[in-house]
């Protein structure tokens, strides 16, 4: 039979495009979706914008820390229409990055939703098109749970669009997402509290990890409230009220003058897609696929955010061309999942590669022995400020493999990047002892610790 495509991806997020792109390649004819803005949350409404507001967070800190070095005070005030403007400014350029891409590709860029008539055929807005395999890379959007008043609360996806700063705002979670902007907002001057059911923050990554960054939030002058339910969120003329239950019998009224964030978790994006008239599965709302992103459709293929893999977009890219290369490229190949690196864009910011103390333990027992170093950067000896910087290694003593490493402190992303090279390669922690320090500097402590 003839198709109209080789392949059709249906979303053009960073796993979309990276697909598309890398099908091109090897020769496919490739048209891809997308009812919205190109580049999906990465781009638009997470990764990107979020770090950029990250970096303008920061600046307060760093006009401080400046007086200890002897540079004059520093008297400044935060632009937040401006700076709003330009990080979405910038959004708008990378869009137009993306459809430059796309066109030099030579992949048919389709507006509109991408939903199946059957396991060869979608219709996009008037157009139906067939293809011999597609592609499934919808993503996912925040969730909010069933509170009452939980209209009144905006998004993740909204805060990039606020047209005025909050002077008082409530962070619901106390996921990534969550602790992320309320340290954000906290660094541009905004009062912040957060709010989380568990009895910290960050659950799931490592506890000397979690403790750290949750200390260091409040000492930076968040407010954090753990175990504490959320009952109602009610708006009126003093703004947004918030009902908490900290017990059985505790409640408590927080009010904030314009907004409360839903950082309540994320699912995947798989509502109105004719899935129905295919084979696909869902798991969860999920898509489930096996190591080669196959759904129960042999044509159909799913990877990102949409399945029930690491939702990170470098992953979801990984996914997309292992993908392409075994099905257009002849390059059998698949993602794997093992010693995936990720940040935390926190202030103090934290990264993290392979298992948790919590996880080796169960695994391998009273075999882990932890290795652990908490000192002040020299950064801040003249800066006269006592932030702290915290590194973990998790090791195996029978085979003396480093089995995960953790960081809190400044520049944990770029250090960490490096450390999960050696753990994805095997390093033992012999491996560790024998590389030379790069003194001074605070990365040199994950080859020193004794």
């Amino acid at each position: 039979m003839t198709y109209d495509f080789d392949l059709f991806v249906i979303g053009a997020g960073s796993g979309g495009i990276a697909t598309a792109r890398r099908a091109a390649e090897y020769g496919a004819k490739v048209g891809i979706a997308e009812f919205d803005r190109l580049g999906g949350t990465c781009v638009n409404r997470g990764c990107v914008p979020k770090k950029l507001m990250v970096y303008a967070s920061h600046f307060p800190e760093l006009f401080s820390d400046a007086e200890g070095y002897g540079w004059s005070a520093v008297q400044s005030s935060l632009d937040w229409e401006k700076m709003i403007t330009t990080v979405n400014n910038e959004v708008n350029r990378l869009n137009g990055i993306y459809q430059r891409m796309l066109d030099n590709s030579k992949v048919e860029v389709l507006e509109g939703y991408g939903k199946f008539v059957d396991a060869h055929t979608i219709v996009v807005g008037e157009r139906q098109v067939t293809a011999d395999k597609v592609l499934i890379a919808v993503g996912g959007q925040p969730t909010k749970p069933n509170i009452l008043g939980i209209e009144h609360a905006i998004t993740s996806d909204d805060m990039f669009h606020l047209k005025q700063q909050p002077q008082r705002i409530v962070i619901l979670g106390g996921g990534y997402i969550g602790s992320e902007f309320a340290c954000i907002m906290n660094g541009l001057g905004t009062e912040v509290t957060q709010i989380t059911r568990s009895d910290m923050i960050l659950r799931g990554f490592d506890d000397d990890l979690r403790n750290e960054i949750q200390q260091g939030m409040t000492n930076h002058g968040i407010k954090i409230l753990n175990k504490v339910q959320l009952i109602a969120i009610e708006k009126d003329a003093e703004g947004i009220k918030l009902t908490v239950r900290k017990d059985e019998e505790t409640e408590e009224t927080i009010v904030v003058d314009a907004v409360s964030l839903a950082a309540l978790g994320r699912k995947p994006n798989t509502q109105n897609l004719g899935l129905e008239n295919t084979k696909v599965k869902l798991h969860d709302g999920a898509i489930v696929v096996d190591k080669y992103s196959c759904t129960e459709e042999e044509n159909i293929y799913a990877v990102g955010d949409c399945t029930k893999t690491i939702n990170l977009t470098p992953v979801a890219i990984n996914e997309g061309r292992a993908f392409a290369d075994t099905v257009f490229g002849g390059k059998s190949r698949t993602m794997s999942y093992e010693n995936v690196p990720t940040a935390i864009f926190t202030t103090p910011e934290a990264a993290t590669v392979g298992l948790t103390e919590a996880e080796a333990r169960e695994k391998y027992g009273d075999a882990v022995k932890i290795y652990r170093s908490r000192f002040r950067p020299m950064y801040y000896t003249l800066a006269g400020k006592e932030e702290k910087t915290m590194m973990k290694l998790v090791v195996d003593q029978n085979t003396d493999k480093v089995l995960g490493a953790h960081m809190v402190g400044t520049n944990a992303a770029e250090i960490i990047q490096g450390i999960a090279i050696a753990i994805k390669m095997g390093a033992t922690k012999a491996n560790f002892d024998a590389t030379v320090g790069i003194h001074p500097s605070s990365a040199e402590e994950f080859v020193t610790m004794r």
